[in-house]
C-alpha cells in the first residue's frame, strides 16, 4: 500500500501524464521525474496561501522548466488555487487557463511567465532582489513583515542559457541567501544525453559564483529532498540542490530517454507506466479522496499562516504607522500626485542630450519616489542611470536604490520584470540602445506578461559616432517597435523626456522603453505634455493651409524645424509633428489622430536616423522617408549624420520635390 506522500506524488505524475495525453502534446518527461522534488518543496515548506494568491509575504515558485508546466498545474489544482479540474483536462486548449506554458495573468499561481529557458531563472534572481531590499526598508525588531523565500525550478538546458549564468553571477556576488534552485539534474536534453554538450561540473561553477551546492542522489527521497532545502533556508548564500533524477519516471520504455521529454507518452505507454506504478487505468485524472484530503489539510495551515501575517501586519501598522503608510505607497503603483507638476521636472532652457535630462530627470524622480531601483549594464556613468544620494544595493547594504547589474544585460532585463512583478519596487535599467539585441527575449516576456519594467537605451543612433557601425543602432527601433505591448519612447528634448518617464511610471500593463541620444539637442518651443499622446504638433504651418507635414522623432525633430524654418522663407506652409511613440499615438482617439496627421495632406515626409521600416503608415501613399537602409560609420557623429543624408538640405530639397509634383 502507498503512503499518502508517495500516493500524492503519483497523482501528480498521471494528472500530467492524462492531460497531455488528452491535449496529444506536451512535456511529459519532467512531471514524471520531478514530481517528488516538487512535492517535498510544496509539502513541507512552500509558504503560500491558494486563497490569497497576491499575499505580499508568499514565497515565490518559478518553474523556470517552463515546458514542465503540467507539474506546476497539478500542484496549483491539488493545492486549492482557483483551477478546477476541467482546466487540467483543459491543457494546452483555445481559452483554458492552462497553457502549454506557465504564462502570468493566466493561471492563478503563476509568478512569471517562463519556457524560454533560463529566463525564469533570472526572473527568480530579480524576486529574490526585492525581497532583500524591502526586508531592509521595513522589518523591525520583531516585525518580521518581509520574509519568504524565491525557489526556482530549473533543469538542464536552463542551466545552460547564458542567462541563468549571468543572474546566478550576479546573485552570488550580493548574497541572496533566500534564493534556492532546487536543479532537476536529470543529464536528458533534447538530442540526447548531456554527455553530448554538457560536461562541464556544474555544482563547482556555482561555488565559484558563490553558491551553497547541495546535492540529494535520488530525487524520489522525499525526505533527502526536504532535508536540503531546510539546509539551504539556513545559508548566508543562495544554494543550488543538485537533485538527480530521472525523466520520464515510470514509464517502462522512455524513462531515462529523451523521447519522454517533448511528445505524449502514447495510450499503450500510459497503461505501462500505470501498471509499473501501480496506479488504476480508470478513470483518468484521477484523485484519490486520501489525497484530496491531504492537500486540504495542507490548506488550512497554509491559510492559518496567511492570517497569523494578517495579524503581524495590523500590530505592525499600530506600532509604526508611518512605515504602514509608506508600506502602501510603495505596493501602489500610483504617483503622488505631486510629482507631475514638480517644475523642476520641466525646466530645461538650453540645449541637453535627452540622456542627460534623462539623468536630471531621474533624480527628480528619486525624491518622490524612495521605491525607484535600478541602475544598468555596467554603464552608469554613460546612460546618467545613477540616483544620487540612494546608495547601492550590496551585500552590506541592502537598502542601496542602485543596482550594479555588470556587464549582463540579459539578465538584467529579466532580473527588472522579477522585481517588478514581486511588487514593492519600481525598477529601471539601462544601457547603450544596440546592446538592446542582447535583451530582445526579456523585452518580449515582459510584453507579454505585462509587466511594468522601464528600460532606459541611450546612444540611440549613428550620431554615436567614432564608435563606429558596432555601437550604432539602426533596426532597433523597428524591432522594439515590432513587440507587441511595448511602448518605445524617443523624445526630441528635456521636457519630451520627462514626460516619456512620467508615462513610463504611470504605466502598469506592459513595459516601456526610452530611447535618448548622446548628443546635444535644443530645447523645441512647444514641447512638454503632448508627448504624453505619443505625437503632437511641434511647429504650426505658418503661410495658410500646410502644403506638406515633416514627421521626425527625438533627434531629427529639431532637424525638421529648421527645415521647415528654411521652407517657410521660400513661401511654403509646413507643419512639424514630434512623433515621440507610435504606441502612444495609435491609442488616441481617431479623432485627435486626424488633427496631427489630416488625410487631405498627403504629402508627408517622415525623418528618423533609423531603419525606414514601419513609417510608411504615417508618409502615406505619396509621403518620403529619410531613413537608414545601411549600416553607419566611424567618424565624428556630426559628420556621419551628414555623411549618411540627415541634413537641412536634403529635406528642403525633398520636400520641395514634393511639394512640386502634379497635386502636390
Amino acid at each position: 500500500m502507498q503512503s499518502i506522500d508517495e500516493l500524492s506524488v503519483n497523482t501528480i505524475r498521471f494528472l500530467s501524464v492524462d492531460a497531455i495525453e488528452k491535449a496529444k502534446s506536451g512535456h511529459p518527461g519532467l512531471p514524471m521525474g520531478g514530481a517528488a522534488m516538487a512535492y517535498a518543496l510544496w509539502s513541507g515548506h512552500l509558504k503560500h496561501d491558494p486563497t490569497s494568491p497576491d499575499w505580499p509575504d508568499r514565497d515565490r515558485f518559478v518553474l523556470s522548466a517552463g515546458h514542465g508546466s503540467m507539474l506546476l498545474y497539478a500542484l496549483l489544482h491539488l493545492s486549492g488555487y482557483d483551477l478546477s479540474l476541467d482546466e487540467i483536462k483543459d491543457f494546452r486548449q483555445w481559452g483554458s487557463r492552462t497553457p502549454g506554458h506557465p504564462e502570468y495573468g493566466v493561471t492563478p499561481g503563476v509568478e512569471v511567465t517562463t519556457g524560454p529557458l533560463g529566463q525564469g531563472f533570472a526572473a527568480a534572481v530579480g524576486m529574490a532582489v526585492a525581497e532583500t531590499r524591502l526586508a531592509a526598508e521595513f522589518n523591525r525588531p520583531d516585525y518580521p513583515v518581509v520574509d519568504h523565500y524565491t525557489y526556482i525550478y530549473a533543469g538542464d538546458g536552463c542551466l545552460m542559457e547564458g542567462i541563468a549564468s549571468e543572474a546566478a553571477s550576479l546573485a552570488g556576488h550580493l548574497k541572496l541567501n533566500k534564493l534556492i534552485c532546487l536543479y532537476d539534474d536529470n543529464r536528458i536534453t533534447i538530442d540526447g544525453g548531456t554527455e553530448i554538450t554538457f560536461t562541464e561540473d556544474v555544482g563547482k561553477r556555482f561555488e565559484s559564483y558563490g553558491w551553497q551546492v547541495l546535492r540529494v542522489g535520488q530525487g524520489n527521497d522525499i525526505a533527502a529532498v526536504s532535508e536540503a532545502i531546510g539546509e539551504a533556508r539556513r545559508s548566508d548564500r543562495p544554494t543550488l540542490i543538485m537533485v538527480r533524477t530521472e525523466i520520464g519516471y515510470g514509464s517502462p520504455q522512455k524513462q531515462g530517454k529523451p523521447e519522454s521529454h517533448g511528445a505524449p507518452l502514447g495510450a499503450e505507454e500510459v497503461r505501462r507506466t500505470k501498471e509499473n506504478l501501480g496506479w488504476p487505468l480508470e478513470p483518468s485524472f484521477l484523485v484519490p479522496d486520501e489525497v484530496r484530503a491531504h492537500f486540504k489539510d495542507m490548506q488550512k495551515k497554509l491559510t492559518a499562516q496567511k492570517e497569523s501575517w494578517d495579524r503581524l501586519m495590523t500590530a505592525y501598522r499600530r506600532e509604526f504607522p508611518q512605515l504602514g503608510v509608506q508600506w502602501d505607497a510603495w505596493h501602489s503603483r500610483r504617483l503622488p500626485e505631486e510629482l507631475e507638476n514638480d517644475p523642476a521636472l520641466w525646466e530645461f532652457e538650453q540645449p541637453v542630450a535627452t540622456r542627460v535630462a534623462s539623468k536630471e530627470v531621474l533624480q527628480v524622480l528619486a525624491k518622490h519616489l524612495p521605491n525607484l531601483m535600478g541602475g544598468s549594464a555596467d554603464l552608469k556613468g554613460s546612460t546618467g542611470s545613477y540616483l544620487q544620494e540612494r546608495g547601492d544595493f550590496q551585500k552590506d547594504n541592502p537598502r542601496g536604490n542602485n543596482i550594479a547589474f555588470g556587464v549582463r544585460e540579459h539578465a538584467m532585463g529579466t532580473i527588472l520584470s522579477g522585481m517588478v512583478l514581486h511588487g514593492g519596487l519600481r525598477p529601471f535599467g539601462s544601457t547603450f540602445f544596440v546592446f538592446s539585441d542582447y535583451m530582445k527575449p526579456s523585452l518580449r516576456l515582459a510584453a507579454l506578461m505585462g509587466a511594468p519594467a522601464i528600460y532606459v537605451f541611450t546612444h540611440d543612433s549613428i550620431a554615436v559616432g567614432e564608435d563606429g557601425p558596432t555601437h550604432q543602432p539602426v533596426e532597433h527601433l523597428a524591432t522594439l517597435r515590432a513587440i507587441p505591448n511595448l511602448d518605445v519612447l524617443r523624445p526630441a528634448d528635456g521636457r519630451e523626456t520627462a514626460a516619456a518617464w512620467l508615462h513610463a511610471l504611470n504605466r502598469t500593463e506592459g513595459p516601456t522603453a526610452l530611447v535618448l541620444t548622446r548628443q546635444g539637442l535644443p530645447q523645441l518651443p512647444e514641447s512638454g505634455r503632448g508627448a504624453f499622446k505619443g505625437a503632437y504638433i511641434a511647429a504650426p504651418e505658418k503661410n495658410g493651409p500646410a502644403d506638406l507635414i515633416i514627421i521626425a522623432s527625438g533627434s531629427e525633430v529639431s532637424l525638421a524645424l529648421e527645415a521647415a524654418a528654411v521652407l517657410e522663407k521660400k513661401g511654403c506652409s509646413v507643419r512639424v509633428v514630434s512623433m515621440v511613440s507610435w504606441e502612444l499615438f495609435e491609442r488616441q482617439e481617431e479623432s485627435y489622430r486626424k488633427e496631427i496627421l489630416p488625410e487631405e495632406i498627403e504629402n508627408r515626409l517622415a525623418v528618423e536616423a533609423a531603419s525606414p521600416m514601419g513609417w510608411e503608415r504615417y508618409a502615406g501613399a505619396r509621403g518620403r522617408i529619410v531613413g537608414l537602409t545601411g549600416f553607419g560609420a566611424s567618424a565624428p557623429g556630426t559628420l556621419v549624420m551628414e555623411q549618411m543624408g540627415f541634413t537641412v538640405d536634403k529635406i528642403v530639397r525633398l520636400a520641395e520635390e514634393m511639394i512640386a509634383q502634379p497635386g502636390g
